[in-house]
Order: structure tokens, then C-alpha cells, then sequence
């Protein structure tokens, strides 16, 4: 098989996409399995790997867009590619990515038809266990950076309220709220709770919140997200966290601009949801753009590629989780790793351009039967 590595492309000015798909150790890996491995020039450099090292682990470096989409028969991506770079790749090549196609399908459903792209969604690989491993990847990075980014946004300087996460003898801690207790929400609670902030988690789930009362030996406060507890609890909230998530569907909408309107002014909204649509009312008045930004007061901050701050710890991480299904995939070629994979059939959203996944559409064409068409 042969693999090929894009350049990352994508992203606003100042969040642009730097995460790899495959890192110099996941090419060695592949390459020891027998695989052929095309990497774009230039490809690693923001996360840290330069040309030199994939060559050193056994990967080509090829210097135009056109060849490393041509030449692979699985095209690994981290954000989703262009209409334009879906053009340039074979009929019937794979492309793993980020897809979230359920706000993107629009966009993206002719090109993907028209040149028999089979799309398999990182966040939507989901194993027998119901877990969702390259999506809990990002998910855990992303929970942990969310101190980093909540304290320079209060600082005075970015127009936040002014005060130190952790407080100090004699200042009380940040009241931090944690909409979400899933993976995102749990490593940042974990974080914000290491910080010494006080933490507030409020999930759909009893169970869930036992759980998490039981991790954090009942230092965190939980609560389950009515609509009443959303409105008292994000009222006071100095930092907001939308950790929602329905894999591969759109977020749903639980913070209203009502609630938005009640909070101190200079307070954080970290609508983490956003890749998926978003969770907060404010976030999605902004529009698919996203960024930082000022609405009711309050500075949100809405950013689709969280992890790509830390890019070489992400493009490890995404390496690791993703490494398994592409060894499955070398040793029994796509077709068959398909067949034979429930993650990756899980994780499908098109097979060779035709809808598979019931995240897009009420009525999937059958993938196994697609399959032994082939």
C-alpha cells in the first residue's frame, strides 16, 4: 500500500492547521511493515520533523500538491482537505481526516461523489467498546490546554476580567464551569483542579457524574445539566467550558445567549463544541469563521484546530491512535481491513463516494455490500 502525507493547509490567520498526520516514527513503522510512504515537503516543519527525518525513517518526499494526493492510495490528513484537493487525488483513494462532515457535507458531498473518495472521520473511529480513540486523543490535549488559553484571555491586557486562575492568599480561585463530562470535559477539570481553581462539571449522565465524583474524590462539584443548573451555574462561571459532544453530529445547542448575558463581564466562554457546530448560542451567531472574539461582554474563543497550538505533541498522539488501523490496512489492503474492521466501517462516512454513515443521511447504502461489490 501506499500512504502520503499532505502538507497541512487550513485554518484562520493565527490558528492555522500545523498538526501532522503521521509522524517520522509512524512512517518507520509503516515502512518496517512494508508499506510506501509519500510525504509532502515541508509537511512536519511547523510541528518540529523536518524533510531530513522522514527520509531517515524511509518515506519520499515529493515537492507539489498535485503528487501527494495522486500518488496515494491512503491520503492521511488531519483537517478536512478542499474540494480542490479531493480533485487531485485517484478515483477511489481513501483520505483519513477530521471530517466533521455533519456541518461540511454540503460543501463537500459533490466532490467526494465525483471522485469516489472513501472518507474515513478520525472523530467517528469508534471500537467495540464504544470508545472513540483518535478522537479521545484530541479530546485529552485539548482539555489540558484549556487552563493555558483561559488564563491569558482573563488577563487585562486581552480584556478579560483580570484575575488569576488559582487565586492567591487572600484572593479566591476562578469559578470555572464545565458543560460536558465526557473525555474533553474530565482533562479539564483534571487541569483546572490541579491549577486550584474551583470546578463545576454538569453533565446529561447520573452515571457519568458519579464517575467523575468518585476521580475527583468529591473535590470537584457535579451536577446534572438541566436547564435550570445551566442558568445558575454558567451565570457565575469566570470560565465556561463547552465540552459537548454527539459523535459525528452536529453539538447541540445548550448555553443561550441568555445565559451568555448574565455572566461578568470580561469572563471566558471556551466553546470547545465548535468543530461540531458549536454548543454556545453566541459562538454560533458568530459563524463558521470562528476565532476569539467580544459578543455580550464576554470574550469566547472558538477554534476548530485546539490541538494544532501544541503540534508536535498532537501529531505524536495522532500517530499513536491512528498507527493500528494503518498497519491493518498495510497487511490486508483497504478493502479487506474494511470488511474485517468494525472501527473503520464505524468511522466511514463515504465508500468510494457513496454515503455509508448514518451521522450524514436517513438512508446509508450498506457498506459490506459496497464492499463485495468491489
Amino acid at each position: 500500500m501506499r500512504f502520503s502525507v499532505p502538507k497541512p493547509l487550513g485554518g484562520l490567520p493565527g490558528n492555522e492547521e500545523k498538526r501532522v498526520a503521521l509522524s517520522p516514527s509512524g512512517v518507520r513503522e509503516l515502512v518496517r511493515a512494508g508499506a510506501e510512504v509519500v510525504v509532502e515537503s515541508g509537511a512536519g516543519a511547523a510541528a518540529g520533523f523536518l524533510d531530513e527525518l522522514y527520509r531517515t525513517a524511509g518515506a519520499q518526499i515529493v515537492y507539489s500538491r498535485e503528487e501527494v494526493f495522486g500518488r496515494g492510495e491512503v491520503v492521511l490528513n488531519v483537517s478536512r482537505p478542499s474540494p480542490q484537493d479531493l480533485n487531485l487525488a485517484q478515483p477511489g483513494t481513501a483520505v483519513f481526516a477530521f471530517w466533521n462532515l455533519a456541518v461540511t457535507l454540503q460543501t463537500l458531498k459533490n466532490p467526494l461523489a465525483e471522485n469516489r473518495i472513501t472518507a474515513i472521520g478520525h472523530e467517528v473511529i469508534q471500537n467495540d467498546l464504544g470508545e472513540l480513540p483518535v478522537l479521545r486523543m484530541a479530546s485529552q490535549i485539548t482539555g489540558l490546554m484549556a487552563p493555558q488559553i483561559a488564563g491569558r484571555l482573563l488577563e487585562t491586557g486581552s480584556g478579560g476580567v483580570g484575575i488569576l486562575l488559582p487565586g492567591g492568599p487572600g484572593l479566591p480561585p476562578a469559578d470555572t464551569v464545565i458543560v460536558g463530562g465526557g473525555t474533553l470535559g474530565y482533562f479539564a477539570a483534571r487541569a483546572f483542579l490541579g491549577l486550584g481553581c474551583s470546578v463545576y462539571v454538569l453533565d446529561i449522565s447520573q452515571s457519568r457524574l458519579e464517575v467523575l465524583d468518585r476521580r475527583f474524590e468529591s473535590k470537584v462539584v457535579t451536577a446534572l445539566a438541566t436547564r435550570e443548573n445551566l442558568e445558575k451555574y454558567v451565570s457565575f462561571g469566570e470560565v465556561v467550558v463547552g465540552a459537548v459532544l454527539r459523535p459525528g453530529e452536529v453539538a447541540p445547542l445548550v448555553i443561550t445567549q441568555e445565559m451568555v448575558k448574565k455572566m461578568q463581564p470580561g469572563s471566558v466562554i471556551l466553546d470547545f463544541s465548535f468543530d461540531q457546530g458549536g454548543c454556545v448560542e453566541t459562538t454560533r451567531l458568530q459563524g463558521p469563521a470562528g476565532g476569539t472574539f467580544v459578543r455580550e461582554g464576554i470574550i469566547h474563543f472558538a477554534v476548530a484546530n485546539c490541538p494544532s497550538r501544541v503540534a508536535r505533541s498532537a501529531s505524536h498522539a495522532q500517530t499513536h491512535a491512528c498507527l493500528p488501523y494503518l498497519i491493518r490496512i498495510q497487511e490486508k489492503g483497504l478493502k479487506e481491513a474494511m470488511r474485517t474492521s468494525s472501527a473503520l466501517q464505524r468511522g466511514c462516512y463515504t465508500y468510494e463516494g457513496r454515503l455509508v454513515s448514518p451521522h450524514v443521511t436517513d438512508e446509508p447504502a450498506r457498506l459490506l455490500d459496497l464492499i463485495r461489490e468491489g
